[in-house]
């Protein structure tokens, strides 16, 4: 009963490096480091950050996919993906405590007028500007799991206002918890930031769209570390144009890498990152190693996903 580690990825972790740390942990169990060397009918669990064309489809007695991080919206729809096959991520605190640093920087860069003084000091120009005032600034956060649970408390923990929102209730200390559709347009309305970890489900897939926009504060500046096609972006450009919104920072994008003919890398209130919000993932091997225990035993599986929900 195999292990496939397919992760493909040049500046993250090498397959080879990451099945020398769970080897120890599994002793006696086949560990494959890529798709082409595997003997494809004895893997039962495949460890990827994506599934590739034509993996899934050649493996036929996969039981387990394990996410090596926490969305999984691409996995579960994989056509190849057969109805049978178990979907697990990882909930680790590392990146979930990056994923609110990343969202926190962004928000103190516009606090503090950060790209307007560095503008006038490479200009050999001292101008003044007064700050804003975080008890005065209302951050929302979308999305209450895990990680937006994590940011909002930061936020709140810097006494910053900070509204929550999800599709169904949740209670926060300290956050102003709102929940469904109807509360999300008059929250928008409140916020001079909104950071989003939404994941991609059918019902947040293009949720901000032109109609949506026109709720947002006049000004007021959108960060997504969540998943790119939450945002349609010819309405969020619209937008931007029309002074609508203050500006946005994307860590995602509908298309990634995103196309270098991308009107968003060149937009002056657009900040793009390539998806690098949450990078390190601090509970990968144990949880790896678990779950290809607890496959094996039947034991209820580790941060199991359900694929028809998408998260």
């Amino acid at each position: 009963m195999a292990l496939l580690l397919d992760i493909r990825q040049e500046n993250w972790m090498r397959e080879e490096d990451l099945r020398d740390e769970l080897a120890p942990h599994l002793p006696g169990v086949p560990i494959y480091c890529s798709f082409d060397e595997a003997a494809a009918d004895k893997v039962v669990m495949l460890a990827s950050i994506k599934l590739y064309p034509g993996v899934a489809a050649g493996l036929p007695n996969l039981q387990l996919v394990q996410k090596l991080g926490a969305g999984v919206d691409a996995i579960v729809a994989d056509p190849d993906l057969k109805p049978a096959v178990r979907v697990t991520r990882l909930k680790p605190d590392a990146p979930a405590r990056e994923i609110a640093e990343f969202c926190l920087a962004y928000v103190l860069r516009e606090q503090r007028n950060m790209l307007f003084h560095q503008a006038n000091a490479a200009m050999g120009q001292w101008v003044e500007r007064e700050p804003r005032e975080t008890l005065k600034t209302t951050v929302g956060v979308l999305g209450l799991g895990h990680i937006g649970g994590r940011t909002a408390k930061m936020f709140a923990g810097l006494e910053f206002n900070v509204i929550g929102w999800s599709r169904t209730p949740r209670q926060i200390d300290g956050i102003d918890c709102r929940a469904g559709d109807n509360a999300l347009p008059g929250m928008l309305g409140e916020c001079d930031y909104v950071a989003s970890i939404l994941p991609s489900t059918p019902q947040t897939r293009g949720l901000f769209d032109a109609e949506l926009l026109t709720h947002m504060k006049p000004g007021s500046v959108i960060i997504n570390a969540g998943r790119g096609d939450l945002i349609v972006e010819d309405d969020l450009i619209a937008a931007l144009d029309a002074d609508r919104l203050g500006g946005a920072v994307l860590d995602v994008a509908s298309e990634e890498p995103l196309p270098e003919d991308s009107p968003l890398w060149r937009h002056p209130k657009v900040t793009v990152t390539p998806h690098v919000s949450g990078w390190h993932l601090d509970s990968l091997v144990p949880d790896v190693v678990e779950n290809y225990k607890r496959l094996m035993d039947g034991k209820p599986l580790m941060n199991e996903v359900d694929r028809a929900a998408g998260y």
